[in-house]
Order: structure tokens, then C-alpha cells, then sequence
């Protein structure tokens, strides 16, 4: 079977580096409603020893965490910003990851914008995409 590369063009060891070098994530679209995916995915890396910040204007709270309406509004460093909104919604916060210096931008699947993750890559940040971090982190780490 011949393996595509992913359109980040990042390889496992550069996934799981991330992983374990990163440890405080901004999870943008998060939900308090657990048939969601942006709630089963927080859960996991809050499982896994990560700090979360729950981004979502429309909630207060996630989890029991304090919900942000905007990465800039984390009191807190951020490393990596992990989207899970509409692509035309991800240009925004992509910006706003540049701005609170991040230094990785996690485009869960079905949130791919090609000019969003240009911006984050000129930027010089890293961009991951078409991945699930909950999938990436369970199959590289464990």
C-alpha cells in the first residue's frame, strides 16, 4: 500500500515532537455537548496531561474550564491553536494564533482553508492538517 503524503507534508516524527514538546492548547469551537467532537477531543488531551482553553463566544464554560471568546483573551501562553470550525471561519483565528504567538495550528478534519494554513505557514508557524489530534496523539504516543 502506498502511503499519500498529507497535504501538511509532516512526517510521524515531527507529529509526535509536537505532541510532546507542546503542552497548551487553545481547542477553538469547543462545545459542552458530549456527542461532540471538539468535547470528546478536549476531554482526551485533558486526560492526557494537557492544559486546554476552551475558545467558543457562545459558552462560558467547557468541561469545567473557562470558555474564552477569542484565543486573544487567554490570560495564558498558547502553543498550539487546534480548530474545530467551519474553514471560512478559520482564517480568524489563524490570526489570532499569529498575534498570541503560537507555534502550531491544528486544522481538525473538515476545517482546511488553503489560504488560512498559507497564512499560519508564512507566518512561521507550524500548520497540521486534515488530522484529528486525539487520533494523532492515541496511534504515535498512546
Amino acid at each position: 500500500m502506498v502511503r499519500v503524503m498529507p497535504v501538511d507534508r509532516l512526517s510521524d516524527e515531527e507529529i509526535t515532537g509536537i505532541l510532546t514538546k507542546y503542552r497548551k492548547i487553545a481547542l477553538v469551537g469547543a462545545s459542552p455537548k458530549p456527542e461532540r467532537d471538539s468535547n470528546d477531543v478536549m476531554r482526551y488531551l485533558l486526560e492526557h496531561g494537557y492544559e486546554v482553553y476552551p475558545v467558543n463566544p457562545r459558552y462560558s464554560e467547557v468541561l469545567g474550564r473557562k470558555c474564552y471568546p477569542s484565543v486573544l483573551d487567554i490570560p495564558d501562553d498558547v502553543e498550539i491553536v487546534d480548530l474545530f470550525v467551519r474553514p471560512e471561519f478559520t482564517m480568524d483565528y489563524v490570526e489570532q494564533a499569529i498575534k498570541k504567538g503560537a507555534k502550531v495550528v491544528w486544522f481538525q478534519f473538515n476545517t482546511y482553508n488553503r489560504e488560512a494554513f498559507k497564512k499560519a505557514k508564512e507566518a512561521g508557524l507550524t500548520a497540521v492538517a486534515h488530522r484529528c489530534i486525539k487520533q494523532e496523539h492515541a496511534r504515535l504516543i498512546g
